[in-house]
């Protein structure tokens, strides 16, 4: 039986006791690190690929937002369904992988509409910062201790509860200043997102390296995949808020 894995992570896909139920199968049916390297690349090519669709539409089709909120809903209920039902994940994972490209291929086009250049300069940051932050974990300069894990995970909820305030205080007119805003504190909270976003790289590559030492079942690749995307996929947006951010003061 695969064992309790003393691991934390802020990705929700990828809890503590993600793999606590799971049992250890034999060597040839088990998880590995380039099965789920294939497979994030596979759902990584999907994404780009319904992105794309979106993209070509240009800002002042009129499917665009429905296309953007469908993706955005029905990745929501993917990833959902994932994180609860993690045996979907060969199927939900590529779905979610479809889903999401459409909703940020949406939310690309209208940024690029107002900051000419910005779309690019986040996908090149976005994959970027992967490849850097991997580099880092494989040469053993960044190390995912329990300490590390614990703050990193510590700031990625309090994150979310702030951007859980900010979405409640929306429906009565309200919002947080510091998530929005293009000051000086504003650019700083971002620039603080995206270090706390990349950092939670760390913690995956550390999760599923964990996952494939402890024989996790083959489906537990594209569990794995999920969740890095996931995590890319926050990277992204925050960076391209970021940059918006910085270009609005220019």
């Amino acid at each position: 039986m695969v064992g309790h894995l003393s691991m934390r992570s802020g990705n929700p896909a990828l809890t503590a006791d993600t793999f606590m139920t799971v049992p250890g199968v034999a060597d040839d049916q088990a998880m590995t690190i380039g099965g789920t390297v294939n497979k994030t690349g596979l759902s990584l090519l999907i994404l780009l690929a319904t992105a794309s669709v979106v993209w070509n539409r240009g800002p002042s089709d009129p499917s665009l937002w429905t296309l953007t909120m469908v993706g955005g809903i029905g990745g929501f209920v993917l990833a959902i369904a994932t994180v609860f039902k993690r045996q979907w994940a060969p199927f939900t994972t590529p779905a979610y992988a479809a889903l999401q490209g459409l909703a940020l291929g949406g939310i690309s086009v209208v940024f690029e509409a107002s900051y000419p250049g910005i779309v690019s300069q986040a996908v090149f940051l976005t994959f970027g910062t992967l490849g850097a932050l991997l580099v880092a974990y494989r040469s053993g300069l960044i190390q995912a201790t329990e300490n590390f894990k614990l703050g990193v995970a510590a700031a990625t909820g309090g994150i979310a509860l702030l951007y859980l305030l900010s979405f409640v205080l929306g429906f009565f007119g309200m919002s947080v200043p510091l998530i929005h805003s293009s000051g000086t504190f504003g650019i700083l909270f971002s620039v603080f997102v995206v270090v706390i976003a990349a950092l939670n790289l760390v913690l995956d590559f550390d999760f599923i390296e964990q996952g494939a030492e402890r024989q996790a079942p083959k489906y537990m690749e594209w569990y794995g995949a999920f969740g890095l995307l996931v995590t890319l996929v926050w990277l992204y947006l925050e960076i391209l808020r970021l940059l918006a951010k910085l270009q609005s003061r220019r």
